[in-house]
């Protein structure tokens, strides 16, 4: 008996013996690995990288930027149904376990046991935590003790609620989303709220290998893994059976989301923002900060600017003929698969890539690219048309046959009214853009920077720095009415050479039309864009006074004091001219252009705002009979509202009588000006109504000459007028408004004398000012006394400006 008592008590001391052996040897393995463990309380300040969106001024999304597509939701949001559809097919006891499931580790020592190559072992939900936020995916004994004791720790320093917060915010569930909103909105293009049993069982399924249940390409795995979720469920006491049984019967049901269906209008402008973000906070904050960027745009004046800017390029490229097709493809056995190898550009509907198929003298038969599914693959669906004479009229070939062959790859456009018919298209090689803006605050309503983002996304807009012109004009007629002018004062269009000095010669600018008139108002000057009364006035006032308003204007920093440029010979761009006639419209007050209203952090605190007006009083806590809250703006005055009434006042004159009478016909209160600079590189036409201007650019990026006859009255003022007839549509035509001061005196146009017979206007004099007493004997008045003028401390450089 008692070597059997002795015997016991020796397998007890040393089963006590290898048992503190054992917590020993546990203890010092958690003691080594604890050592390298990432600090895991940095939780309590989790900030996942989440996607920024730039939204357009009616709340419509026209970005999203992210390295992770993300959007945070908080577990109080996350419906009951979504969590325990994770749970169920994750971690059935997350609500028991303190981090570690001891089945899943002894399941993971088995495999191990028995030789297994893989380390498995049912991961807790806490595990998984662990592991997306400190660990790596290698596949190992030491990285799966890492990850328990991790997730020790974590179960004691948060609550369930929040590490599954964490989880579901983290996780990658497949097609670039990470974490359940995000995957909700992609999938089935709704909110977290929204989704029936189906469909979050499908996406709670997904974290196991969302590759292996890719809904289109993978279909009847992602069903059987939605089934089994679904039947966990059920087992878990979540859904009853029934609902379960009627939920495996639905299709998976995803939906992807339509992002930025029409984002081809606004691809520039979305642009211009995001630079603009990047610049001023870096791109991490941008792709990782979950900004909401409240843009400016005006998405309806930003269709209608797109249609105005392209239907103007495609005005001019189609006059000056047909380049031929893209390419010639062997249509052969199936166009379909043919055609849809060739790139096309996605931004130019509704126009359609399409090869011509058969052609005869009155027509040719096309085929259109089909589109891919789903899946990637080319659709099976075919879809042909016509293009008869009229489609290809513009070409002013002989008949349908002369301009198409079979084989040949071009763009096709629908005809309205008339289905299956189509008119032949080219991408045109000019370029352009168009800005609209609000003149009391600088608000960039809508952006175009070219024909096609797809085809360059370089800004033409913002980037291109071009040469003005007589756009410039007005900046300089500012400067002189500012400084004793008057819409009246005379100024000789006559010859004028001027010594550049250096042993460089004479420089004698030249009118378009390459003749003179003799004596002529300021008023008349500018309508008709003579450059022989600009360069004489210039004289007159001085380069440094025009430099000086250039400036003022935002139009350059540092203008070359040389006579040419004022002339429009310096290069600027289309926004900045923009800017600059928007002062001219709102009185002479300085604004800043902007394409961006607001900026929200992702907590929804606003880090900028473009309006700076102080409201002292717009915080009150509430109504108690005050006064009404005052906004003070502190804007400076960067030109006298006399001067810029007048100046508008006669850019109202360039469209009832000047270089921009093509305009006339919109019956408005418009004012405005042309710009063709020499060898017409570049045409322009920026104007304005009393609250919408608009500028409008067309030139090669590569400067070169539009043609011999080409001017701005002819191409820009028409693709302004067909903006402003758009954007101005049902609107009350509304005069511009006369500052306190102006006195309204009717005159001769011609000769800016008092008047009251047909064809006088109402012209705008300052307090103290009158149109001149004669004509004919104060022809010089105002304007340098003889014909030649030596200007030797501002050389003026080879280029000679603009035109009209």
């Amino acid at each position: 008996m008692r070597s059997i008592a002795r015997f016991f008590g020796f397998l007890f001391a040393t089963g006590a013996l290898l048992f503190m052996l054992g917590i020993g040897v546990a203890a010092l393995v958690v003691w080594h690995f604890e050592q390298k463990l990432p600090d895991y309380t940095q939780l309590k300040n989790y900030e996942p990288p989440v996607m920024s969106r730039i939204y357009a001024s009616d709340g419509g999304i026209l970005g999203e930027y992210s390295h992770e597509r993300r959007l945070f939701l908080p577990i109080a949001d996350i419906p009951p149904m979504v969590r325990e559809a994770f749970i169920s097919a994750e971690d059935k006891n997350f609500y028991q376990h303190r981090g570690v499931d001891p089945q899943g580790i002894l399941r993971a020592v088995l495999v191990l046991v028995q030789g297994g190559r893989h380390i498995q072992g049912a991961s807790t939900i806490t595990q998984q935590v662990a592991k997306n936020f400190f660990l790596t995916d290698e596949v190992s004994i030491s990285r799966k003790i890492r990850e328990a004791i991790l997730a020790l720790r974590i179960e004691s320093t948060f609550s369930k609620d929040k590490i599954l917060e964490l989880y579901l915010n983290q996780i990658y569930l497949g097609l670039h989303n990470y974490g359940i909103a995000s995957a909700a909105l992609n999938y089935y293009n709704k909110s977290a709220s929204e989704l029936t049993l189906s469909e979050a069982a499908y996406l709670a399924g997904l974290p196991k290998g969302p590759n292996n249940y890719q809904p289109f390409t993978k279909t009847a795995r992602a069903i059987t893994r939605r089934n089994y979720v679904i039947d966990r469920m059920v087992d878990n006491g979540y859904v009853t059976r029934q609902a379960g049984d009627a939920a495996k019967k639905e299709p998976l049901g995803v939906d992807p989301r339509a992002v930025l269906s029409k984002s081809y209008e606004n691809n520039y402008f979305t642009e211009e923002v995001r630079r603009n973000i990047v610049g001023r906070y870096g791109e991490a904050k941008l792709y990782d900060g979950g900004l909401s960027v409240h843009s400016t745009l005006d998405p309806k004046l930003q269709a209608m600017a797109h249609k105005a800017l392209v239907d103007g390029l495609v005005r001019y490229d189609e006059g000056h003929g047909y380049r031929g097709a893209i390419k010639s493809i062997n249509f052969m056995p199936d166009w379909g698969v043919a055609l849809a190898a060739v790139p096309a550009l996605g931004d130019v509907q509704p126009w359609r890539l399409a090869v011509v198929l058969s052609a005869n003298a009155q027509s040719a038969k096309i085929g259109l690219q089909p589109p891919h599914d789903i899946t990637g693959n080319v659709s099976k669906e075919r879809t042909t048309g016509a293009i008869t004479q009229e489609g290809v009229r513009w070409t002013h070939k002989a008949n349908v046959a002369a301009a198409l062959h079979p084989g040949d790859v071009i763009y096709a456009e629908p005809i309205d009214g008339k289905p299956d018919q189509y008119i032949l298209r080219q991408v045109p090689k000019v370029s352009g853009a168009l800005v609209a803006m609000d003149p009391h605050t600088g608000r960039v309503l809508a952006m175009v920077g070219g024909f096609s983002f797809d085809q360059s996304s370089f800004n033409r807009a913002t980037q291109a720095q071009r040469q003005p012109g007589s756009s410039f004009k007005p900046f300089v007629f500012a400067a002189a009415l500012d400084n004793g002018y008057t819409p009246s004062s005379i100024i000789l269009d006559e010859p004028i050479s001027i010594d550049q000095g250096g042993g460089l010669g004479l420089w004698t600018p030249k009118n378009f039309e390459k003749k003179s008139g003799g004596p002529r108002t300021l008023r008349y000057a500018v309508e008709h864009s003579i450059n022989q009364m600009t360069v004489r006035l210039s004289v007159d006032i001085g380069m440094p006074l025009i430099s000086e308003y250039a400036k003022r204007f935002g139009l350059y920093d540092h203008m070359p004091l040389e006579l040419a440029m004022s002339l429009g010979a310096g290069d600027t761009t289309l926004l900045k001219l923009v800017t600059g006639y928007a002062m001219l419209d709102n009185g002479g007050v300085r604004i800043t252009p902007t394409l961006i209203d607001r900026i929200q952090d992702r907590y929804g605190d606003t880090i900028y705002r473009h309006d700076d007006r102080i409201c002292a009083t717009c915080s009150s806590p509430k109504w108690e009979d005050q006064p009404e809250p005052k906004l003070v703006d502190k804007s400076e005055q960067v030109l006298d509202p006399l001067t810029a009434y007048q100046i508008t006042s006669i850019l109202e004159g360039v469209i009832q009588r000047g270089t921009g009478i093509s305009i006339k016909s919109l019956g408005k209160h418009l004012a405005g000006k042309t710009g063709t600079t020499n060898d017409a590189k570049d045409l322009w036409f920026i104007g304005y109504s009393p609250d919408l201007v608009a500028g409008v650019f067309l030139g090669y990026d590569q400067p070169k000459s539009l043609g011999e006859k080409a001017q701005a009255a002819d191409y820009t003022a028409p693709m302004f007028r067909d903006f402003m007839a758009m954007a101005l549509k049902d609107q009350p035509d509304i005069p511009f408004r006369p500052p306190p001061g102006i006195k309204l005196i009717s005159v001769d146009p011609k000769t800016g004398m008092r008047s009251s017979g047909a064809g006088s206007i109402m012209e705008a004099f300052k307090p103290g000012t009158a149109p001149p007493v004669s004509y004919a004997g104060d022809s010089n008045q105002g304007a340098p006394k003889s014909s030649t003028s030596s200007q030797t401390d501002n050389a003026v450089g080879s280029g000679t400006g603009g035109l009209y």
